[in-house]
């Protein structure tokens, strides 16, 4: 674990956490906050399991260059799980030229692990959105 990016400890750290993280343009980075049976929910609602295409799509997303902002709207906490409920976005020409933005309320589930770290097990970040098929 590197000292610069330190594993959140509190479930109030993991959202800037993993802001920091994605800002920092290495998605090795972001995927160290994923515990290794972690879901990502695709937009089209496919819940992904396969490491290496969670780690695609958010390569994809941190290779757009722009920033991802995140206000935290809840932190519910029982026990070593916990839900946090959030808006994000990426917003600001891409490297193509063209506009971006990208948004969401989340609604991710952590997990503390037995080493004290929270990581993700649930990467849901379209929350209750109506998914559209691919």
């Amino acid at each position: 674990m590197s000292e610069t990016f330190p594993l959140p400890t509190e479930p109030e750290d993991i959202i800037p956490s993993l802001v920091k993280r994605f800002n920092s343009g290495e998605v090795s980075n972001q995927m160290a906050m994923y515990a290794p049976e972690a879901v990502f929910v695709a937009n089209d609602g496919r819940t992904i399991t396969d490491r290496a295409e969670i780690t695609a799509i958010i390569e994809h997303d941190i290779r757009l260059g722009l920033p991802l902002k995140a206000n935290v709207r809840h932190v519910f906490v029982a026990g070593d799980t916990a839900q946090i409920v959030l808006d994000w976005s990426i917003d600001g020409t891409g490297p193509d030229g063209k506009h971006v933005h990208l948004h969401g309320t989340a609604s991710d589930i952590m997990r503390r692990g037995a080493d004290g770290f929270w990581r993700y097990i649930i990467d849901n970040n379209q929350g209750t959105a109506v998914r559209q098929p691919a």
